[in-house]
């Protein structure tokens, strides 16, 4: 698999969307600002409205010049300046014939979404409007301060600070954009091109491969994905060479277990004609030796099935659940404890009558029977198979009475060659079990395990 371009590349993604989104965090704080601004521009205005208005009061008569009121406008900005104080006294400048006004601007009480609204309406004038501006005095709340302005220089004022924060907002995310970038190049894009490239080099060759990077000892979860990608390809590693052994054995197994079977059928055979011997102590030795063959064809089998298995093939049937639990149950009695005897255990059957299920039946006597043979050989001396529906499944419940499992056989429950609960034993029953129940869509699990006694549960979907 091909990595990616550099226009498809995760380092090309992170710049554009870093600098969209700085972009538009600057955008978001432009919309309030731009507001703000024209609040600013209006109050200057009106404050320099006050003062001029405060020069009618000064002087002699509260009468100004033409030629001084025209000064007092033009610093002003306004077409007309109206100071109402709280006494009523109103002092007024205004030019001889003022322009008719167009809005009307109230500023007392303005909300911010009001004064948002209003800075993009005067944005999107395409013509020059005479406002009406009325708020309270900058300089004295008490008093109220009306002017008549034109609003193309605020405007223009407007889009000159606009202009400079559009300039400085594409330097600002330029330069956090080129920041961010380069520090997740150097803790993200390039970690993980090493943890891609050596996925893609495992995937092309998972037995030999080997990490393309060594481990970091950062504790993030880039180092902690590095460290777990290391330790699973060498665990995929292992056990694709532990297959590949097994694969190989089973082979062999194959190739040898028919001459290993002939070669026991003659030493069975001659152990039952040992049995009619005259000598009482060969009698008394035969059964042990016919058991030693017994054991040593059935772990010969299990052993070729296990590695010839694979993924098991179901033959699904409606079947009766209790008659298999019944033949289940006769493959056990039939079976031999480690010292060679025939087993005496009890099978209790307590499945309903008439309980079916669609399951390959040979498979499910074959998990059971596999249950009973190891509680039997473990020491059990009673086994009790129990059937009940929960959740839309059917739980099996084996419980024997046996001495309990080992702690070493807990550890490695289900695990052929490791989980075997006595001496000598393979562990291969409780794996192929498990292989059984998952094949079906189930599982086996553990449920507890004492002196007294354990139980396993097999647990089947239903319909």
């Amino acid at each position: 698999m091909p990595l990616p371009t550099a226009t498809r590349s995760l380092s090309a993604k992170l710049l554009v969307l870093t600098v969209l989104f700085v972009m538009l965090a600057e955008v978001l704080i432009y919309t309030p600002s731009i507001a703000r601004f024209r609040l600013t521009y209006l109050q200057e205005r009106l404050s320099a409205a006050h003062l001029a208005a405060l020069a009618v009061e000064a002087a002699p008569d509260r009468m100004v010049t033409k030629e001084l009121e025209a000064k007092l406008l033009a610093h002003v900005g306004a077409h007309a300046v109206d100071l109402v104080q709280p006494d009523s006294r109103v002092y007024m400048l205004s030019r001889s014939m003022p322009p008719q006004v167009d809005a009307v601007v109230d500023l007392r009480g303005a909300g911010v979404v009001d004064l948002i609204a209003d800075a993009f309406m005067a944005l999107a004038q395409r013509q020059n409007r005479v406002l009406r501006v009325i708020d309270r005095s900058p300089k004295d709340v008490a008093q109220r301060v009306e002017i008549v302005m034109d609003e193309r220089p605020m405007v223009m004022a407007m889009l000159d600070y606009s202009e400079r924060i559009l300039v400085l907002s594409v330097v600002i995310s330029l330069i956090t954009a080129g920041l961010v970038f380069l520090a997740l190049v150097v803790m993200l894009v390039r970690p993980m091109r090493r943890l891609t490239e050596s996925m893609v080099a495992f995937r092309r060759d998972p037995e030999h491969a080997e990490p393309t990077f060594a481990p970091d000892p950062r504790r993030d979860e880039i180092g902690v994905a590095q460290r777990e990608l290391i330790a699973m390809q060498d665990a995929l590693g292992t056990a694709l060479r532990q297959r590949e052994r097994l694969a190989a054995l089973g082979t062999a197994v194959a190739k040898i277990n028919h001459d290993l079977r002939g070669i026991l059928s003659t030493a069975a055979l001659l152990s039952e004609r040992l049995a009619e011997s005259a000598d009482p102590e060969v009698r008394r030795v035969t059964p042990r030796l016919m058991g030693a063959i017994d054991r040593a064809v059935d772990l010969c089998g299990q052993t070729l099935s296990y590695t010839q298995d694979g993924v098991l093939p179901l033959r699904r049937a409606r079947v009766d659940l209790a008659a298999l639990v019944e033949e289940a149950g006769a493959e056990v009695a039939s079976s031999l404890r480690p010292d060679g005897a025939r087993t005496d255990a009890v099978w209790v059957g307590q499945v309903p009558a008439g309980l079916t299920l669609s399951a390959d039946g040979d498979q499910l006597v074959r998990a059971l029977a596999n249950l009973g043979r190891n509680a039997v050989q473990a020491g059990a001396d009673s086994v009790t198979v129990e059937a009940r529906r929960t959740d839309g499944r059917l739980v099996l419940t084996v419980t024997d009475n046996g001495p309990g499992l080992p702690p070493r056989a807990r550890e490695n429950l289900f695990q052929p060659f490791a989980g075997s609960a006595r001496a000598g034993g393979t562990g291969l029953g409780l794996a192929i079990a498990r292989e059984i129940a998952r094949a079906h869509g189930g599982d086996l699990r553990l449920v507890e395990s004492t002196g007294s006694g354990t139980v396993f549960a097999l647990e089947l979907p239903v319909e």
